[in-house]
């Protein structure tokens, strides 16, 4: 499989544009999260054009960062963890074990070897809790941000993540989803400078896929003319 740029991802302004993704329904509202929003936020262009939606395997990905959904020793598992190590090389394995592993809801950064990619952010998600929800939210959404803080320290313009948590961590993928986007929402609001260009969202499995095309539009809804041009009227966040 060739590898793919940045440049080759498609944004939110594209996917609208090329009807590949749908508005939310009338009257539907953000899953309710501690950092919201709590109703649709205003449509914005340039918010939708700093999200990326890419469907596929994350080693192949030619950005500057990807986002590993690691276990607190960093040193490899099972799923995109795995697959990660494999593509990496043993290099990735060599420098992990001088990390001393990683707090569940941080993240550590490393080079990439063999990655088409420049480094690898291991993030740490939650194993779900049913009883205890609001910590495995807080330790989530704190994946997210250590995530997108590390990338902007390091000068990695081009971020994609891996979905936290939802595999055998057992994340229900739509309160995922929703956590993931709120935190990305929050840190590219306050990313006036634009230190991070591009986080894009990758999918491989079918209950991530639905998650985030239904979750998207909530959080990043098009522009009113659903073509990726703002009205002159309307004011960006």
């Amino acid at each position: 499989m060739a590898i793919v740029s940045a440049a080759q991802i498609p944004t939110l302004t594209q996917l609208y544009k090329s009807n590949k993704l749908k508005p939310a329904p009338a009257g539907a509202n953000p899953p309710s999260t501690a950092i919201g929003p709590q109703t649709i936020p205003a449509p914005s262009q340039a918010l939708n054009g700093r999200v990326g939606l890419y469907r596929g395997d994350i080693t192949k990905l030619g950005v500057d960062a990807i986002v590993n959904a690691a276990n607190n020793s960093l040193l490899g598992g099972g799923g995109v963890d795995g697959a990660i190590h494999r593509a990496a090389g043993p290099s990735l394995l060599s420098e992990c074990l001088m990390l001393d592993g990683c707090d569940t809801g941080s993240a550590k950064i490393t080079s990439a070897y063999a990655l088409p990619c420049k480094r690898v952010i291991h993030a740490v998600g939650p194993i779900y809790s049913r009883g205890q929800p609001e910590s495995s939210e807080e330790k989530l959404g704190g994946a997210y941000k250590k995530s997108l803080e590390l990338a902007a320290e390091y000068g990695c313009r081009s971020v994609a993540f891996s979905c936290l948590s939802t595999g055998i961590y057992g994340y229900p993928s739509k309160d995922a989803a929703a956590v993931a986007l709120s935190a990305i929402r929050k840190f590219l609001e306050e990313d006036t400078e634009e230190k991070v260009k591009l986080v894009v969202i990758v999918t491989f499995v079918s209950k991530d896929v639905d998650a985030y095309d239904k979750a998207l539009p909530l959080f990043f809804p098009p522009t009113p003319d659903a073509s990726g041009t703002a009205p002159s009227a309307e004011k960006e966040t």
